[in-house]
């Protein structure tokens, strides 16, 4: 079958056709398409409020009392009268020291003290004899002289007698060696059948007392020293009353009670220039050990009509400079240069560089550029319409 080929006029009146159909279909679509307008960015309006800075630093625990148990007299230990580990009250006896000879020595100066006390009877009878023989100068004055020399030295043994008395009482006493504070008790470092000494380098047991603890923290010297300049030139206020402290433990968790900050120390350590500071908390459930390593959260002071900007808010310019876009009257945006020295929770505490009162861009910065006008919602009403 033969087939005629299409002449080249029909060939050029069909391209022109299609033309012209594909050249009004795109102006149809272009027509469809809105212009582009300005970005939508969600803004916070700045606004200046009296807040109170902190600051975290490392600490550790310590027991409020700690009482290294000692003998104060040798001997053999009879008897252990603890469980390690458990909780003990003052007075409460530790350990029985063998009192055999400490009895026998206390029995001694009783009878010391006896024959002391019969002593001065008769020298006092003698000697109040001999004052009237010297009254009618039956004797001589040398003889009454020598009477009441007597009973003064009779006295006087009678006075070492009792206080030998009181010393056997008191070692005797130091052979039940007792706890000097309530707390709980360690392990023993004796048992019955150990010989011990008076006053031995090594502790018998260490009795600490838990239901308040010690936080001492550590600051380091020029922190302190710009702390006491901005109160000074008063960007910093005091709180009435002690300074509050909270703790985060070595897990992460916030400890329920809040503590208060006793003292800063007065000297600068040599070797970290580091300054402590001593909080005391209350532990009732002794969940606060000894030794445990813990961040403080130390209230420094209240920084009055302060700005607050959140951290998604800043970038960093090539320089590494603390950068946010400002949005004009005009809803232009100017990125602006600012000075943060801290942060609060989830935002940066504004130095220099912003005033209350300015729209600060915060969501959609990726959007915007120096110079560029947006629209501006504020951050509320752009986090309801995204959900």
């Amino acid at each position: 079958m033969h087939i005629k080929q299409a002449s080249p006029a029909l060939k050029l009146v069909a391209a022109l056709l299609l033309s012209a159909a594909l050249s009004s279909c795109g102006k149809s679509q272009n027509a469809g398409m809105p212009a582009a307008g300005p970005a939508s960015v969600g803004i916070i309006t700045l606004q200046a409020q009296d807040t109170v800075l902190s600051r975290e630093l490392p600490a550790r625990i310590s027991a409020f009392t700690v009482a290294e148990i000692r003998p104060q007299v040798g001997g053999i230990i009879q008897k252990r009268l603890f469980t390690e580990g458990s909780e003990v009250k003052a007075g409460q006896v530790l350990y029985q020291i063998n009192p055999e000879t400490y009895q026998a020595a206390y029995q001694t100066a009783q009878a010391s003290q006896a024959k002391a006390e019969a002593t001065l009877a008769s020298a006092e009878l003698k000697a109040r004899r001999y004052a009237q023989l010297a009254e009618i100068k039956a004797i001589s004055s040398q003889d009454n002289d020598d009477a009441h020399a007597a009973l003064l030295q009779a006295r006087a043994d009678l006075a070492t007698a009792k206080a030998a008395v009181e010393t056997a009482r008191i070692n005797l006493a130091y052979t039940r060696i007792t706890a000097p504070v309530s707390g709980r008790i360690g392990k023993s470092s004796v048992t019955a059948g150990a010989l011990v000494t008076a006053n031995q380098t090594t502790a018998l047991a260490t009795v600490q007392q838990l239901s308040t603890a010690y936080v001492d923290m550590t600051q380091s010297s020029t922190e302190l020293l710009h702390l006491r300049r901005d109160f000074a030139k008063g960007a910093l206020h005091s709180q009435p009353g002690k300074a509050k402290v909270k703790l985060i433990l070595e897990d992460g968790s916030e400890y329920a009670k809040e503590g208060e900050l006793q003292f800063s120390d007065v000297t600068v350590d040599a070797s970290t220039g580091m300054v402590t500071l001593r909080a005391t908390f209350d532990n009732p459930n002794g969940e606060l050990l000894p030794g445990m390593f813990v961040r403080a959260r130390l209230e420094q002071g209240v920084r009055q009509r302060a700005l607050l900007l959140p951290q998604q808010a800043v970038t960093r310019n090539q320089k590494g400079e603390a950068v946010v876009m400002v949005v004009g009257p005009d809803n232009k945006v100017s990125a602006r240069i600012i000075k943060t020295s801290q942060t609060v929770g989830n935002k940066w505490l504004v130095d220099s560089g912003l005033q209350g009162g300015e729209r600060i861009v915060v969501e959609g910065l990726m959007k915007v550029q120096d110079g560029a006008v947006v629209k501006a919602e504020p951050l509320a009403a752009t986090a309801s319409a995204a959900k």
